[in-house]
């Protein structure tokens, strides 16, 4: 089980340098708008999550995301990936997933039991913008 979500993790390392970024001027500040969502909005989680903060995705790019994480003042602080274990043990290859900003600082993997909008077990991949995002997250 760990080794599965190790490779899923270095892969996720090796790509997100060759990742699109988002339009930085959209997403900087939330809300980044369409075709974002707003977690909190859609499911019955709250509005900031300690560790991830306010969360926006496109709908139609569930369950992997890109999930957009902001501080309480609005600012961009990583992007989340959620990608189902059962899924990459199967095979499924999860390519050319957005960034929210090319900056990427520091990069957090471990795995989730299962929350609303993504039930099934899965790998929470957290690619922190600036050295000071994990911790505004955290507050």
């Amino acid at each position: 089980m760990l080794k599965p979500l190790i490779f899923a993790g270095l892969f996720t390392l090796s790509a997100a340098s060759a990742a699109p970024a988002l339009d930085a001027d959209a997403v900087n500040q939330s809300p980044p708008g369409e075709p974002f969502v707003q977690v909190s909005e859609a499911l019955p989680l709250p509005e900031f999550i300690p560790g991830l903060g306010t969360l926006f995705v496109d709908p139609a790019q569930l369950p992997a995301g890109p999930f957009l994480a902001y501080d309480h003042a609005g600012k961009l602080s990583a992007t989340v990936y959620m990608t189902p274990l059962k899924a990459l043990q199967d095979g499924t290859a999860f390519d050319g997933l957005a960034v929210g900003s090319s900056t990427v600082s520091a990069v957090d993997i471990y795995y989730n039991g299962g929350h609303p909008g993504v039930d099934e077990p899965h790998a929470h991949v957290v690619l922190f913008h600036d050295a000071e995002a994990k911790a505004r997250l955290a507050e």
